[in-house]
């Protein structure tokens, strides 16, 4: 390889620079950058270029460059951007193993590491993905990462009668992480634990040991706790693998955010602490501002006994005399097996672990005598299924400089600020950066009913790069009413209800383990859960009308949602249509293989997590929760993985005994 000097100049050159970036040379980040590389004659940074390409490269444009790079489908099976998009090897198998982990998401990062902790155990972690991407350590890339076929499996709600009417063919995508590190690498990092009621709900269910008195050391055993000002033992702890942390950087619009809040008599709050009504600032997984996902935060621990084999699909589990055994993978196009001599634990997801279990015999009889699959186990898999749902379209136009656009980020500086650990606005995940938890006219109890998700921007923002596309906007949709305000300054609201009752499920479409399985939502099937959502636009809309956000000029958006012309704009019966066309789905599905007792006919796993009817096999994910949480649920699936290893513990302890 030749080595290439690149010089990095400044201020940029030519027309298009000048429009993408500004001089750096100003900035502290490009003058430790300049002392550390470019004053050391020693170092000589290393491309592979052609001849032909040999020239000068500005630092503007390397920035331009990785931030506008998103790779097609086709692109991403390249080398190079297998490069760019995933680091790491697979390791090889070498059986016996004592426990197979299948999916290496936010559980089953966290049981490998954990169960691995015994020297004496030998894990295999199967993940169907590759290794996590460099580029998805930038939070603001977020949605950018959703559209990848790469680390994601692209799987989309079927038709909704009731929902998605603005989103192609009626369908919401459902962005589901495929890689090490699962949809921790391609979600908002938020962290959320959700009220106490939750987890007491799960308990008088008949699931001893799931109580908030329970988990909540589960919840702090996980946490590496870094707010500032926040240090309250009871609730949090530092010594953790994953990293919680503020947002280093706030926009003024989210100062306005939380002021309005106070002025309408909320408090600031710690909402995975004692109280969880109130505003405050997104805690996320984070570290100085770069992604801190679970394979950042478990799988970079090196041990003999575990194996993380990558790029390998689980097509059933094997099953003998109704104990699990072992795993069959498909890995360059070949089927293989693989054994575990003491369990098979599934942590592949709300849908990859329902059509896992359905895909081995294990689910509703009828179903699977359909399909032409034997049945080993008569089960209610797939049922129960519960996702937050919100609403996209609340815009406020504002008439200052003040919110994040694609057109600030494409800057030197920027990227060198985040690189250097400074922040920024590129740590701004999604542009997402403060939330609220209310409690409406309609709340049964002390949990809050309605989130507030603040952005300091709209679904116009990046220009139509990609979150038209990763929303499956319709183009009547997005030129209709966000495509003119492109250049405007914005922020918005997403209205999320925390308590839905509308209930999907999961099914298989054929007994192939390469067909996506079928994933029925049922958004809007119950009327309260669109009520709730109007109910939080309200107190939205009341928010914009406070002084701070009056200082900015905030004033609604008022372009009609296409569909929605017949209603008065801002009228009950408008938000109804416009929350059918632009739900936000928010990827927060649980439930397909529900925990309960064993009185429970719909359960799947016991408190144990072992699945009812076959030994050896257990299910730790999002896919066991009764009910769903109030808030996000990544926090709660890493809370999930940490017990689930002491219940294995325990277990084999005792067995050993």
């Amino acid at each position: 390889m030749r080595k290439i000097r690149i010089y990095l100049r400044s201020p940029c050159r030519s027309q298009v620079e000048q429009t993408l970036c500004r001089p750096v040379s100003a900035s502290v980040a490009w003058r430790r950058f300049r002392k550390k590389f470019l004053d050391n004659k020693s170092v000589w940074i290393r491309f592979q270029l052609n001849l032909k390409m040999r020239r000068t490269i500005t630092a503007s444009l390397v920035t331009t460059v990785l931030l506008l790079f998103v790779p097609t489908p086709n692109q991403a099976q390249s080398s190079f951007f297998n490069n760019l998009f995933s680091t790491g090897n697979s390791a090889i198998v070498k059986e016996p193993y004592d426990f197979i982990v299948v999916g290496a998401g936010s559980a089953g990062s966290v049981l490998a590491n954990r169960l691995s902790e015994n020297r004496k155990w030998r894990i295999l972690l199967i993940e169907a993905g590759g290794a996590e991407g460099r580029l998805s350590q930038i939070p603001v890339l977020v949605s950018l990462f959703q559209l990848t076929e790469y680390n994601n499996w692209g799987y989309a709600v079927e038709p909704q009668p009731r929902a998605c009417l603005s989103m192609k063919n009626r369908r919401c995508p459902w962005p589901t992480g495929k890689s090490l590190g699962g949809t921790s690498t391609i979600n908002y990092m938020i962290h959320t634990r959700g009220h106490r009621i939750n987890y007491d709900i799960w308990a008088a269910l008949g699931n001893d040991g799931w109580s908030y008195q329970d988990v909540l050391p589960y919840f702090k055993k996980s946490e590496k706790f870094g707010v500032p000002g926040i240090g309250n033992s009871t609730y949090h702890n530092n010594t953790g693998y994953l990293s919680v942390e503020h947002v280093p950087y706030h926009t003024e619009l989210a100062k306005a955010f939380l002021k309005a809040g106070q002025q309408l008599g909320y408090s600031i709050v710690d909402y995975n602490g004692r109280d969880q009504i109130g505003f405050s600032y997104l805690q996320v997984n984070m570290h100085h501002g770069k992604r801190c996902s679970a394979a950042t935060a478990y799988l970079k621990v090196q041990r003999p006994n575990l194996h993380i084999l990558t790029e390998a699909q689980v097509c059933k589990v094997l099953i003998r005399n109704q104990r699990a055994y072992g795993v069959q993978y498909i890995k360059n196009g070949k089927k293989h097996s693989v054994t575990a001599t003491r369990e098979v634990i599934l942590s592949a997801g709300t849908i990859n672990s329902a059509q896992l279990l359905m895909l081995s015999g294990i689910g509703p009889r009828d179903h699977l005598e359909e399909l032409g699959i034997k049945v080993i186990q008569d089960s209610k898999v797939g049922y129960n299924l519960y996702e937050h749902v919100g609403f996209l379209g609340l815009t406020f136009m504002v008439n200052q400089s003040v919110s994040i656009m694609s057109s600030r980020l494409l800057r030197s500086d920027v990227l060198i600020d985040w690189a250097f650990g400074t922040g920024g606005v590129i740590s701004v995940p999604g542009g997402a950066e403060a939330i609220a938890f209310l409690k409406t006219k309609f709340a049964t109890d002390d949990r809050p009913d309605v989130e507030l998700l603040f952005c300091s921007g709209s679904l116009h923002s990046d220009g139509g790069i990609s979150l038209k596309s990763s929303l499956g906007l319709t183009d009547e949709m997005y030129n209709t009413v966000f495509k003119p305000i492109e250049n405007h300054d914005a922020w918005s609201i997403w209205p999320i209800v925390q308590n839905p009752r509308s209930v999907g499920r999961v099914s298989l479409k054929s007994k192939n383990p390469l067909d996506p399985p079928i994933i029925e939502p049922n958004f809007f099937e119950h009327p309260s859960d669109l009520e709730l959502i109007v109910e939080g636009i309200k107190h939205a809309i009341e928010l914009s009308k406070t002084k701070p956000f009056a200082a900015f000029g905030s004033r609604l958006h008022s372009t009609k949602i296409p569909g929605c012309e017949q209603f008065k704009f801002a009228s009950d019966n408008y938000w109804r249509c416009a929350v059918q066309h632009l739900p936000a789905m928010m990827n927060h599905e649980v439930g397909t293989c529900k925990m309960g007792p064993p009185t429970d006919s719909s359960a799947v796993v016991d408190s144990q997590l072992r699945v009812y009817g076959i030994q050896g096999l257990r299910v730790a994910d999002a896919s066991i929760m009764p009910t769903i949480p109030t808030g996000h649920t990544n926090a709660v699936v890493y809370m999930i993985g940490e017990k689930a290893a002491d219940l294995i513990k325990h277990t084999w302890d005792e067995a050993t005994e």
